[in-house]
């Protein structure tokens, strides 16, 4: 095929993927590859086989805005050498809906130092430096950056194989460890801003030095930055982080610790309904609840494998490497508790499937600068489940639990904004964090695949996002500023019972392993709580709000009639109050508007007298005065509906 250049945004979702194809198809070299990656856009074609698997990029495109936010940290890192010269360098990735750097400086990085490198990456977009691409040999590299007095980077370089070719970005004077890719030139990042700074430890480790981070977004073009910052300005006002605490959510306490949050009454309740809402559907759905221990002795995660593949992210008690005392840890996961479960007892294939669920409190180290309000916590809980099943039931049972997940979201009116990632492992994976060989991994993919494909999933698939023991389908939500993460997640395990010695028998009288499902129905119900604030804005649906109804008696004197009807509503299993202080409607109506209840009903003389209340809906709107019963009929059946 023919390969044109256009705007000057070519390049590949990932250059070992244009090698690898490229040399498959026998068509060009590695250098020529390089070549066409840094070549002049205005006039460079490239002669492809057909199967080769290169294509073009643009901002629309996941991976073309990952290399245009990757050029403009480098960019930003350009910059901030040229200003602070004895500044070390340390990783500066893309990420989701823009970029950062990580700097070693002693100097103070203030608002003012955010506008003097901005202005600074503006010359240096005006210079349009060529971005040219070159190796070098693991020695060659090292001596470079020993050279340029970036230590970071020769840490970087020196954990790399021996014999490894090492891949640079030169712009100008500035040169940095990259494998890339990015743009042809500096000039073509048109529009950015640099937002924030903040701390972060080197690679995540508190042990480690406190680095400066600087976040930033760019565009291709100044009116998609305004129309960004604009978005920015809109997430503020619903961010949860804010939002939440204002209306009396949840709240942190410094010296209880990062990721810790305390769910005031109002986001403690919302979580009540929503655990007993969960337990009651899938008890109703043949499902098993089981409550087991929030921790156990590393033996337990030693046959699981955890306490190799997970121990980092593990809290733990006493001494890891000490064998000769007990050690345990707080649980991460609820997996190899449950199973003993089925262990009780030798199981039957009659018996299967069977599905143990529990809501389950975990604890995961998440590093500190991970840290957002009740979206990414160290200690949450979440609707876990454990579907143990014969081989002929995976894909029925998969089926099932992926229909309970999208009904829950969609109930508390989160599914219309989710999207599916089919997380597989990567066979190159450096630190070899799967188990089992890549014949399992073949086998379970591929069925996977078939099950997803069956059920007309539409998704992306996440190279390297599957769990050590499976692949597995990840609901996916954005936060308001478009930072991603799991609410909901369903993985085929083939591995695990054959550590545990899960045996069943069959119909033939012989043992069998059997499959395991690690669901989640609902996912983590502080995140979904989150969500939820950002989605509406504070006004949670009337089944889940925390107050649903608030009487406003105009008088003292019609503070009983209010109060009766309350205890009414109340008796039927709806949360109301009565504000019956002596202050005016026009106060009253206010402080109710401000703290998001669904439902205000105002009494005076008038109401009294047609036995009713007049009804302000924060979703319908002024509805006028109605009859009592018609009001109650309303607001009852809108909670058993579980209308969004």
């Amino acid at each position: 095929m023919k390969i044109t250049f256009e705007n000057g945004v070519f390049e590949s979702a990932a250059p070992v993927t244009v090698y690898d194809a490229a040399k498959e198809a026998g068509a060009i070299a590695r250098e020529h590859i390089a070549a066409l990656v840094n070549g002049t856009p205005a006039d460079l074609t490239a002669e492809l086989t057909a199967d080769a698997d290169v294509r073009l990029l643009t901002f629309e495109d996941e991976a073309g805005r990952h290399i245009f936010n990757h050029t403009a940290a480098h960019i930003m890192a350009q910059a901030v050498k040229r200003l602070y010269p004895d500044v070390k360098l340390t990783i500066g990735p893309a990420i989701d809906r823009g970029f950062y750097y990580d700097f070693d400086s002693d100097e103070a990085f203030t608002a003012d130092t955010l506008k003097a490198i901005e202005g600074e990456m503006k010359k240096i977009v005006k210079e349009n430096l060529r971005i040219e691409r070159f190796t070098l040999s693991r020695e060659e590299a090292i001596r470079l950056m020993t050279e340029r007095n970036e230590p970071y980077k020769v840490e970087l370089i020196e954990e790399l194989p021996e014999g490894e070719t090492i891949s640079f970005y030169k712009q100008g004077e500035y040169v940095d460890l990259c494998v890339g890719p990015h743009l042809f030139s500096t000039g073509l990042v048109k529009a950015y801003k640099l937002t924030s700074c903040t701390g972060a430890y080197w690679r995540g480790d508190q042990n480690n030095k406190v680095l400066k981070r600087v976040y930033g977004v760019a565009f291709p073009k100044k009116e998609q930055l305004a129309e960004h910052l604009t978005m920015l300005e809109e997430a503020k006002k619903r961010d949860h982080n804010k939002l939440g605490r204002e209306l009396g959510y949840f709240t942190t306490v410094d010296y209880i610790g990062q990721g810790l949050p305390i769910l005031m009454p109002k986001g403690a309740r919302v979580v009540q309904l929503l655990q007993r809402w969960v337990e009651d559907y899938e008890q109703a759905k043949g499902c098993q609840l089981t409550k087991t221990p929030l921790f156990a002795k590393r033996d337990l995660y030693k046959i699981s494998g955890h306490w190799d593949h997970y121990r980092d992210g593990m809290f733990i008690m006493g001494d890891p490497d000490d064998e000769t005392k007990e050690c345990f840890a707080l649980r991460p996961m609820t997996c190899p508790f449950q199973y003993q479960v089925f262990l009780n007892k030798q199981r039957s294939y009659k018996e299967l499937p069977m599905r143990l669920t529990e809501t389950s409190t975990l604890f995961r180290n998440e590093d500190s600068g991970e840290m957002h309000g009740l979206i990414r916590v160290r200690q949450f809980t979440i609707s876990e489940g454990h579907f143990i099943l014969t081989p002929d039931q995976l894909e029925e049972e998969f089926k099932f639990c992926l229909e309970m997940a999208k009904y829950m979201l969609d109930t508390v009116g989160l599914l219309e904004d989710c999207t599916f990632r089919f997380s597989q492992w990567d066979p190159a994976n450096p630190k070899n964090k799967y188990e089992g060989t890549a014949e399992q991994w073949e086998v379970a993919q591929a069925t996977m695949q078939k099950i997803l494909d069956d059920l007309g999933v539409e998704y992306t698939i996440g190279i390297d996002e599957a769990a050590f023991y499976g692949p597995k389908l990840d609901v996916q939500y954005r936060n308001v500023y478009g930072k991603e993460d799991t609410i909901v997640t369903i993985q085929i395990d083939m591995l695990l019972a054959e550590r545990f010695g899960m045996y069943y028998i069959d119909k033939d009288g012989q043992k069998k392993l059997p499959y395991i499902i690690h669901r989640t129905s609902l996912g983590c119900f502080e995140r979904t709580l989150a969500y939820m604030i950002e989605k509406f804005e504070g006004v949670m649906p009337l089944w889940l709000a925390p107050e649903q109804v608030r009487l406003l008696p105009i008088g003292e004197e019609h503070n009983a009639y209010a109060q009766a009807f309350a205890d009414r509503l109340t008796a039927a299993g709806m949360r109301v109050t009565v504000d019956g202080k002596d202050e005016n409607i026009g106060t009253k109506i206010k402080n109710a508007r401000l703290e998001r209840i669904p439902y205000m009903l105002i009494i005076g003389d008038n109401e009294v007298s047609a036995n009713g209340v007049t009804v302000r809906s924060r979703k319908e709107g002024e509805l006028g005065c109605l009859p009592l019963d018609e009001v109650f009929t309303k607001l009852i059946t809108e909670v058993a509906e579980k209308a969004k």
